[in-house]
C-alpha cells in the first residue's frame, strides 16, 4: 500500500470511524462503537493518543516479558506517519480508545508551550508505554473528564478545562514511562554495554577519519532506537546526557593517545574525528580542566 493520505483535522479522523464530532479541535473516542475501516496509512498534521489491546490487528508494538500485559499507550505527533497495511483489503474494526488533538487547540498555552517537553510523542512504535491496570484506569478517568468536558457545549471555560485534562493526562504518562524505564532496568543496562561497545569498536576503526564523531542519533539507529528514547534512557540510567557519554568516551579514549608522544595533538584530534583540533582541545579543557598539551606533561 504506497499511498499516504493526510490527515488533518479531528472531524476527518472522527468521519472516517463514522463517529460525531462535538469539538472541532479536540476529541476522545470509545473506539468500539467505530465503525470498520479499510487499512490505511496516514501523514498526520494532528495529535493522537491510542489506548489498545496489543492483540489488535493494525498496529505491532514489540512487548516484552518486563511489561505490562494490559494495554498500551501509543503517541503520534504532527509530522508522522502511522496506519497499517493488510494484503486482503480488509475491514478492520478500531479498538481501545484514541484522544486526539488539533494543534490550534493548545496555541498560546502552557501545553502549546511545552509539548515538546514530552518527547514520548517521537518514541517508535516499539517503544511504546505498556500499562497496568491501575494506570489504565488513571487515563481512562482522564479521557472521561476531557469528554465530559466537550459533552457540555462550548463555552468560556471549556477550553481552559479540556487543556488541563490533556495536561494532566500527558504527566501522568511521562510517571508511567519513568516506571517503565525502571521495569527495564536490566535490558537498558544492556543497551548501555552495547553503546560502550558501540563507540569502542567506532574509534578502533577507520571510520572517524571518514565519517567524524559519531553523532547521538547515529548511534541510537545502531542500538534500534529512537534518538530521544536512547536519550532519555541513557539520562535516568547515567545521570546524563547520551552527548555526554560519548563526549567522555572520546576523551578516554584520547588521554591514551596522548601519552604517544610520537603524534602531535593535532594528528590525534584528527584520528579521533575532529576535522578542526582546536574543537578536539577545546573540549578536553572543559572536561579535564586542562589542554591536551598540559595533560601531556602532567602525566
Amino acid at each position: 500500500m504506497d499511498k499516504i493520505e493526510r490527515l488533518h483535522s479531528v472531524t476527518q479522523f472522527n468521519s472516517k470511524r463514522g463517529q460525531v464530532t462535538l469539538h472541532p479541535l479536540v476529541s476522545v473516542l470509545d473506539q468500539s462503537k467505530s465503525s470498520p475501516i479499510k487499512p490505511y496509512r496516514c501523514l498526520s498534521e494532528i495529535y493522537i493518543i491510542f489506548l489498545k489491546d496489543l492483540r489488535c490487528e493494525d498496529f505491532q508494538y514489540g512487548r516484552n516479558t518486563y511489561d505490562y500485559q494490559e494495554e498500551t499507550l501509543l503517541f503520534i505527533s504532527p509530522g508522522q506517519v502511522f496506519g497499517f497495511d493488510s494484503p486482503e483489503e480488509k475491514l478492520v474494526q478500531p479498538v481501545g480508545w484514541a484522544l486526539v488533538f488539533h494543534p490550534d487547540l493548545i496555541k498560546g498555552t502552557s501545553l502549546g508551550k511545552k509539548i515538546s517537553e514530552y518527547k514520548f510523542f517521537d518514541y517508535d512504535v516499539a517503544e511504546a508505554l505498556h500499562v497496568s491496570e491501575s494506570e489504565r484506569l488513571i487515563v481512562l478517568d482522564c479521557f472521561r473528564k476531557i469528554r465530559e468536558e466537550m459533552e457540555r457545549g462550548i463555552d468560556k471555560h471549556s477550553k481552559t478545562l479540556i487543556i488541563s485534562n490533556i495536561e494532566l493526562f500527558l504527566n501522568y504518562c511521562v510517571r508511567f514511562y519513568d516506571r517503565q524505564f525502571i521495569t527495564r532496568e536490566p535490558v537498558n543496562k544492556d543497551i548501555l554495554t552495547k553503546f560502550e561497545s558501540l563507540l569502542k569498536e567506532y574509534f578502533q576503526s577507520e571510520l572517524p577519519q571518514d565519517n567524524g564523531i559519531p553523532t547521538v542519533a547515529w548511534c541510537a539507529d545502531k542500538l534500534n532506537l529512537s534518538s530521544n528514547y536512547f536519550g532519555d534512557l541513557v539520562k535516568r540510567e547515567t545521570g546524563i546526557s547520551a552527548l555526554e557519554v560519548l563526549q567522555a568516551k572520546v576523551i578516554d579514549l584520547a588521554k591514551e593517545k596522548i601519552f604517544d608522544r610520537s603524534k602531535s595533538i593535532s594528528e590525534i584530534a584528527y584520528e579521533m574525528g575532529y576535522k578542526y583540533p582546536q574543537h578536539f582541545t577545546r573540549l578536553f579543557k572543559q572536561r579535564v580542566g586542562m589542554s591536551p598539551q598540559e595533560y601531556r606533561f602532567a602525566n
